[in-house]
């Protein structure tokens, strides 16, 4: 996801990943900050995928309600 670009300002972004780990779980990773600079990574772990999922589904919700737009999705479709 990102936001648009500002004349003042580059655009920043958030990006949201499930990985399956090496314990018997799922973990959410998100990074996030502004288009051409490091930014911050965070992980969070979930016993089953429908946790993580419904993690990332919360996140990306708040991401948009924060002025984000998704631009690019890749992956299996879940809950269809």
């Amino acid at each position: 996801m990102q936001t648009q670009a500002m004349a003042d300002k580059p655009p920043r972004y958030y990006q949201l990943n499930i990985q399956e780990d090496l314990i018997d779980g799922w973990t959410l990773v998100r990074e996030w900050g502004q288009q051409g600079s490091p930014g911050r990574v965070k992980q969070d772990h979930f016993a089953t995928l429908e946790q993580a999922v419904n993690a990332c589904m919360s996140v990306r919700d708040a991401q948009i309600q924060r002025g984000y737009r998704v631009v690019f999705t890749h992956g299996q479709e879940l809950g269809a």
